[in-house]
């Protein structure tokens, strides 16, 4: 009894100590509340990092795709050596806008990454952005002089070796000619060639090795 009546006594503690225990329960929700709010903020940051940086790698893949286009586009000149007779203006390191094209290639295949992973930073994205950009537009503005005036800077003497040339090569190229044939008409292709056209490694290297296919391939076979 003596501790009921003592506890009776300070009954009115019940009032603050309620009051405490508000203040403190109302406390803990506001930091859990904070405390949700962050985690919520740091998973939007999260997911927002994750979704720029696959749109980031995304981008990077069309960049890459562009830039794979624009290099095709211009092995068509490099291995086709009656394509870059009919444009010789594509190989012409005299013409500025064949020597601009060719700047603009050495940059972007300079800036190329290896995986899209390599490009970390908006300011790398950027450079390469810019550098495939530029590519893309060097080589059209290229091609279109190229198509447009097409033989038309050589005299008239000089397009008459170049239509021999063209002719030619077409003997060298026919599957119905002989491998004499084709290695005379090869040979004269070349010397009328000569002093007009720098043609490209990679364009000789590929006429030769279709022409020596053939001839292998008109080899009769060897006794067993």
């Amino acid at each position: 009894m003596d501790l009921l009546e003592d506890v009776g006594e300070y009954w009115w503690l019940i009032f603050p100590l309620a009051a405490l225990v508000g203040s403190w329960v109302r406390s803990w929700s506001k930091a859990s509340e904070r405390r949700h709010r962050r985690r919520v903020e740091l998973y939007q940051l999260r997911t927002q990092a994750v979704q720029a940086e696959r749109a980031s790698q995304s981008e990077v893949l069309a960049l890459m795709a562009a830039h794979d286009t624009v290099n095709r586009r211009w092995l068509d000149y490099e291995l086709d050596v009656g394509k870059l007779i009919d444009h010789p203006v594509m190989t012409d390191v005299r013409e500025p806008l064949t020597v601009a094209f060719l700047r603009a290639k050495r940059e972007a295949d300079g800036l190329r990454p290896a995986t899209p992973g390599e490009v970390r930073t908006p300011a790398r994205l950027a450079e390469y952005r810019a550098a495939v950009n530029g590519f893309e537009l060097a080589f059209d503005v290229a091609e279109r002089e190229a198509l447009r005036i097409k033989d038309s800077k050589f005299t008239v003497s000089e397009r008459q070796r170049l239509a021999t040339a063209r002719q030619l090569l077409r003997i060298a190229s026919d599957g119905a000619a002989t491998p004499a044939e084709r290695q005379t008409a090869y040979k004269r292709a070349r010397r009328e060639l000569d002093g007009l056209i720098v043609l490209p490694v990679a364009a000789v290297a590929a006429l030769e090795g279709k022409m020596a296919a053939m001839i292998d391939a008109g080899k009769p076979p060897e006794p067993q």
